[in-house]
């Protein structure tokens, strides 16, 4: 068995972070939420610019309008899906995005430049910052069924680090991120298999295809966690950033989370189990 190396300091990150993560849902005001979705937006955009160039082409300056074009994607994304429909169309073209990164993974890992990762990027992040903002104010439910939907993910991310760390045999992309396999993608999916099956439970939802939907985000999880991991070798950068001890930065944190949180939405979207129309009107202080 392999040890995993700096375990207690991941898990003391990891505590902090949901302790900030529930007070955030439940003692602070919607508007809380919308503020910490566009900083981990904005913190995000900040670590992958620096997958764009070395440190003398990458100015600071020239960092910071790359944080703010991200940033203005997901404004513009957020004014224009007033209604459930166009949200559903954003979260299918994001689907799409995803699909295109795992065969850019499989089939031209070597491939890639600036402006292809700039945009990458900005697919990447503002639907991601989309997606959070919308499940939160899906309907009045809605800080459950966030929560839900980053458990699924963070959860599968959990099972995937422990269970590749003690059986871990068979590599899943060497090319790409040798330290993973698929012993932990299998933890992964068990682990978030549960969760949906006591999720589905909870909410009322029919348990299969909530399963169902949870493996399939789970599995674009992956290729978010992935395609990261390619921008860093492409950049040859060891890690993203060192905000997170234990995890890296903030990159680390949202890899996933960027694949497999809109697919959920899009799912939940397609299911009707979330009402998504007006959803922007929580964003206001009481």
């Amino acid at each position: 068995m392999n040890k995993p190396v700096g375990l207690q300091q991941r898990i003391a990150t990891a505590l902090v972070l949901l302790c900030g993560l529930l007070a955030i849902l439940f003692v602070l005001p919607p508007l809380a939420t919308l503020v910490v979705v566009v900083l981990a937006v904005a913190a995000g955009a900040w670590e992958w610019s620096a997958f764009l160039g070395d440190a003398e082409r990458m100015t600071t300056a020239r960092r910071a309008l790359y944080v703010l074009a991200v940033v203005a994607v997901l404004g513009a994304l957020v004014g224009w899906a007033q209604d459930s429909g166009k949200l559903f169309f954003v979260m299918a073209m994001t689907a799409h995005w995803w699909l295109i990164a795992f065969l850019w993974i499989v089939f031209a890992p070597a491939r890639g430049g600036p402006r292809t990762t700039a945009l990458a990027g900005v697919l990447t992040l503002a639907p991601l910052g989309l997606a959070l903002g919308a499940l939160r104010g899906a309907d009045t439910g809605a800080v459950w069924q966030l929560l839900f939907a980053l458990l699924v993910i963070m959860a599968a991310d959990v099972g995937a680090y422990f269970a590749g760390h003690a059986f871990g045999r068979t590599k899943l992309a060497p090319k790409v991120s040798p330290g993973k396999s698929w012993e932990g993608v299998f933890g992964g999916l068990l682990v978030a298999a549960l969760l949906a099956i006591v999720g589905a439970q909870q909410f009322g939802w029919p348990v299969l295809p909530i399963v169902v939907l949870a493996l399939g985000a789970v599995a674009f999880s992956i290729v978010g966690d992935l395609t990261e991991s390619l921008m860093k070798r492409h950049s040859g950068l060891k890690d993203s950033g060192r905000l997170l001890p234990g995890h890296g930065g903030v990159l680390d944190r949202l890899d996933s989370l960027a694949a497999g949180v809109p697919l959920l939405l899009l799912g939940l979207l397609q299911g009707g189990y979330v009402a998504a129309d007006g959803w922007q009107s929580v964003w206001v202080l009481p």
